[in-house]
């Protein structure tokens, strides 16, 4: 259904246990003949995989706008992202180097290769539907593996869109594999987990479910596995920082894609001797420069509506509470029915406190929450108060505590003095419960390759020491 307009795109195959292990069985298949390709065969594939991708921005962005509900200029962006990932491991593809290491024993010697594992499980969600594929299914192919995509109910034709451009560049079928499932998402889900055909799962999402996702990949088999899960992100702003530098970054951190995304703010702490200009400022340019509206047929269009009825629900029972409980609402605060059944106004709320929802319970909307805070020890202790560790972000022109801030935040990712830390060169990942494991960077294809080390005996060498 379009998020904007409810009206159904169309249907999608819902998926079984049955059609789910064909789909395994057809990738542990091709694994046996790709797993022998060259690394520069996979590299020339994924690079031509980029480049279609390219091609066809524009009809990849409607889609994604017609099923995720983001503005067209946002899934262009997101498109261009997406294939970001393609390149970038088309040329980490070539360069997964193994070591020769010094034995202790003189007549031997270590050598050790990285090999792909194998089948990998992908899930992934709805609010990045073209990034999220990409990411993770660009780092298992340059590595050598085959996959599964379990793609998300809500944005199942931009995967499929994405696949076919895939096949079109070349890749056998059995290489990628979709499998599709709204009623039966629990069952398709576990014979992925369950079967001893798959030896990894990499799933973005929710916490709850990354921790059952941990349970199942335990249960028959001992899979390797990678969890990029919620987040709670503080944004600071201390009192010697760049106000307006710090405005745009909490308006490209908190309310890209309507604040649906896993590294959004979602408790901004502000300095209290700066308090007043700066809500001042973000308020002013929420209603200057923000227009809410369906992406594909309003023009200007810079924020489209919430996924569904129930993100609206959350959201706005978030900006209840704290309105219930003290806070302000100083910009927005309100459904807008009259453009849709899932919009909501772009929220700045003020005087928030720490028994107030937004400060435990990550949001995934368009509110930001203003705290005060008074010493750098204070407000990196509430910071840091939470199970939650993905992201983190703060603004300071102190050269001392730019470093110190960013090294106490107990956070995956740090962003100093910015707001956009996706970059397809940086590894992407979170601590605590935030999950484990990286995607993107050097770092990403190494999670989907093992370490195998072989050991040579019987080399002697050609002289005998005298030491």
């Amino acid at each position: 259904l379009e998020p904007a307009t409810t009206k159904l795109i169309g249907r999608c195959p819902e998926f079984s246990k049955v059609e789910t292990n064909e789909a395994i069985q057809s990738a542990h298949d091709a694994f046996q003949l790709y797993q022998t390709t060259s690394a520069r065969q996979r590299s020339r594939l994924l690079r031509k995989w980029y480049e279609l991708v390219i091609h066809h921005q524009e009809d990849l962005s409607v889609l994604i706008t017609m099923e995720n509900g983001k503005p067209l200029s946002n899934a262009r962006d997101e498109v261009a992202y997406a294939a970001s990932f393609l390149e970038w491991f088309s040329e980490e593809a070539p360069r997964t180097y193994g070591d020769v290491i010094p034995a202790s024993n003189h007549g031997s010697q270590v050598l050790t290769l990285k090999e792909p594992l194998g089948v990998c499980a992908l899930i992934t969600p709805w609010n990045f539907p073209a990034a999220m594929i990409t990411r993770k299914a660009g780092a298992a192919l340059a590595a050598g593996c085959t996959v599964v995509i379990k793609s998300p109910a809500e944005t199942p034709f931009t995967v499929n869109a994405l696949v076919e451009l895939a096949y079109r560049a070349g890749f056998p079928r059995g290489i990628i594999n979709v499998v599709t499932a709204l009623s039966n998402t629990v069952e398709v889900v576990h014979t992925l987990t369950s079967s001893p055909l798959v030896h990894k799962v990499s799933f973005t999402g929710s916490t709850n479910v990354g921790k059952i996702l941990m349970r199942q990949c335990a249960e028959t088999t001992v899979k390797k596995i990678s969890l990029e899960l919620g987040g709670n992100a503080p944004f600071i702003v201390f009192e010697d920082a760049d106000l307006d530098a710090a405005v745009d970054g909490v308006i490209i951190c908190k309310f890209r894609s309507s604040g649906q995304t896993c590294v959004s703010a979602n408790r901004i702490y502000v300095h209290d001797s700066v308090y007043a200009e700066f809500a001042s400022k973000l308020a002013a340019r929420v209603q200057r420069d923000f227009v809410v509206g369906n992406g594909l047929t309003t023009p200007g269009v810079t924020h489209g509506p919430l996924i569904h009825e129930k993100a609206l629900e959350k959201t706005l029972a978030h900006i209840r509470d704290a309105v219930t409980r003290g806070a302000t609402i100083a910009s927005g605060g309100s459904a807008m029915p009259q453009l849709g059944p899932h919009f909501l106004e772009p929220t700045i709320v003020t005087d928030m406190t720490h028994d107030m929802q937004v400060a435990c319970d990550e949001t995934f909307g368009p509110v930001a929450g203003l705290f005060r805070f008074t010493t750098e020890k204070e407000v990196i202790a509430l910071a840091n108060s939470t199970d939650m560790g993905l992201a983190g972000y703060f603004y300071s022109r102190n050269i001392q505590r730019l470093w110190r801030v960013a090294r106490a935040l107990q956070v995956g990712m740090v962003g100093v003095n910015t707001g956009l830390i996706s970059d397809p060169a940086s590894p992407f990942g979170g601590v605590k419960s935030s999950g484990f494991g990286r995607e993107g960077g050097r770092y990403g294809i190494e999670e989907y390759m093992t370490t195998k080390t072989i050991t040579l005996g019987g080399l002697e060498p050609l002289a005998q020491s005298r030491l």
